[in-house]
């Protein structure tokens, strides 16, 4: 099943505000509201620049980031049941809506990677173990050298 395109505008301007709702009662700490609104603005940032593999990158990068932040900070941050509100109860209701429209996001987002034309490669500077031998070239041991001048050519006269 084909999910619809989505336009990158729409996933931010709902992203926005469900963490403005998420973040007004100050029940969550400041660092919830930072973190979003800084992946927001980076949001901000591929929108303006289409093209852009480093800023959908980012974009990709953070939204996962904060999945892993904003669990964080509900799980430590929530409220026994005596202190819910409801207005505590509709922004935390909020900040939890918002964690779990991240994943669709994310897959959303990485889409619009790979037509970007980002591919998914996964490379943190370790090289692989096995050993290919299909382009190696050894530097230590040098070729035998030439037969000057080569004895089915003729000999070229001097100048």
């Amino acid at each position: 099943m084909e999910l619809p395109a989505v336009s990158l505008k729409a996933i931010i301007l709902v992203h926005w505000l469900l963490t403005v709702w998420g973040s007004m009662n100050y029940m969550l700490p400041v660092s919830y509201a930072w973190g979003n609104f800084s992946v927001l603005a980076v949001g901000i940032w591929a929108i303006v620049q289409r093209d852009s593999l480093d800023a959908i990158t980012m974009l990709l990068t953070g939204l996962l980031l904060t999945v892993l932040t904003d669990i964080i900070h509900i799980s430590i941050f929530y409220p026994s049941h005596d202190f819910l509100s409801d207005a505590k109860r509709f922004s935390i209701g909020m900040a939890i809506f918002s964690l779990l429209l991240k994943p669709v996001s994310c897959y959303l987002v990485y889409r619009m990677y790979r037509e970007r034309g980002g591919e998914y490669t996964f490379n943190i500077g370790v090289t692989s173990a096995g050993r290919d031998h299909s382009t190696y070239e050894p530097i230590d041991q040098p070729d035998a050298p030439p037969q000057w001048p080569s004895s089915s050519k003729a000999a070229q006269p001097p100048y």
